[in-house]
């Protein structure tokens, strides 16, 4: 009978070297297109971190202009 919580290596906690850790999640819809394109990328998940950090700081830097 398999074990229903999976393998030990499964249950170790994740450890990440950031630094703030990964500890929120959102979802978020996209077209198709948009994710055919994701999925050629190599670790399509950093690539979309980094994009919204990128849109962050430029919408961070556009409010502080306008202040």
């Amino acid at each position: 009978m398999p074990n229903p919580k999976g393998t030990p290596e499964n249950l170790k906690k994740f450890v990440t070297d950031r630094e703030e850790p990964l500890t929120e999640q959102w979802t978020l819809r996209i077209t198709k297109t948009m994710k055919q394109r994701l999925n050629q990328v190599d670790d399509a998940r950093e690539f979309c971190r980094q994009a919204i950090q990128k849109a962050l700081d430029e919408l961070e830097q556009i409010n502080k202009q306008d202040s």
